[in-house]
């Protein structure tokens, strides 16, 4: 494959070129369904960047707790201003930080748009679109892990073999293509989004399906990876017990709302701009 490239005296990895076509896609699926259907465009590109910016914090600090003893030399070389230079702190830090996880991607950008819709009284369809557009970002961060040779699968007759990939035991062996068996349900979880949005079943809750949905196929699939240094805890890596605790998560939070609103859970009213725009399409 190719997991790296080198344009401009600058190494690229092609994840990141991956992730960076998703963030454009994204962008632009998030503008285009506000847009067409009755929600205020700017604001969901406003949502839209800043769960972006979430994402990026949120996987590299998630990917630095993975990094456990990283993590502990650190802070402890930190504490103890025990570096040569800053540029030293630096690199130490990259080491920890360097990479990204996508659960802590996904949890830094949730919670980012909650805050923010909360804040904003903006109605829930803003989160049917985050609901669409997770899965299709994950679907190009998938198909980037694939191409760099990361998050690979067990060992199988029936895979793939890296040759140049950076992660450690992936090359020479023949690995399952895990990567795109999840690249595959993400486009399948937001092919299904898009069609329940578009006949506007489950308005408001299609967040609630995919809290359900990518952490139990997210549980299963963690069977085929082969990259142990995740983290084992009693024979289940971090994403499955991460997943365990979003599913209990979303099934607290849904019984809540459930009891707090009753089933036929009223909409949240929209802004005027967005209710005129509503009324003048249903003309």
């Amino acid at each position: 494959m190719f997991p790296l490239f080198h344009i401009f005296n600058r190494t690229i990895s092609i994840y990141t070129i991956m992730s960076l076509i998703g963030v454009l896609v994204c962008l632009l699926a998030a503008y285009r369904l506000a847009k067409n259907n009755g929600l205020d465009e700017i604001v969901m590109l406003y949502v839209s960047l800043f769960s972006f910016g979430a994402v990026a914090i949120g996987g590299a600090l998630m990917y630095g707790i993975t990094q456990f003893e990283g993590l502990v030399l650190l802070l402890k070389n930190v504490f103890t201003l025990n570096f040569a230079s800053f540029d030293d702190f630096l690199d130490q830090a990259k080491l920890v930080f360097g990479g990204s996880v996508f659960y802590g991607g996904l949890i830094g950008a949730i919670l980012t748009i909650l805050f923010y819709c909360r804040k904003k009284g903006l109605s829930n369809r803003y989160l049917d679109v985050a609901a669409i557009c997770f899965p299709l970002f994950h679907f190009f961060g998938r198909i980037g892990c694939f191409l760099g040779g990361c998050c690979y699968g067990i060992e199988s007759e029936f895979g793939v073999v890296y040759h140049y990939s950076p992660a450690p035991g992936a090359n020479g062996v023949s690995r399952f293509p895990v990567q795109l068996l999840e690249a595959l349900f993400n486009l399948g979880l937001c092919i299904l989004f898009y069609a329940l949005f578009r006949k506007k079943k489950l308005r408001g809750s299609l967040i609630h399906v995919y809290f359900y949905a990518y952490p139990v196929f997210r549980f299963a699939d963690e069977f085929l990876r082969g990259d142990a240094y995740r983290g084992i805890l009693w024979g289940l890596s971090t994403s499955q017990w991460i997943s365990i605790a979003l599913v209990v998560i979303n099934t607290i939070l849904l019984l809540r709302k459930t009891v707090k609103n009753g089933s036929n859970e009223p909409e949240q009213e929209e802004s005027p701009k967005t209710l005129d725009r509503e009324s003048a399409q249903m003309v």
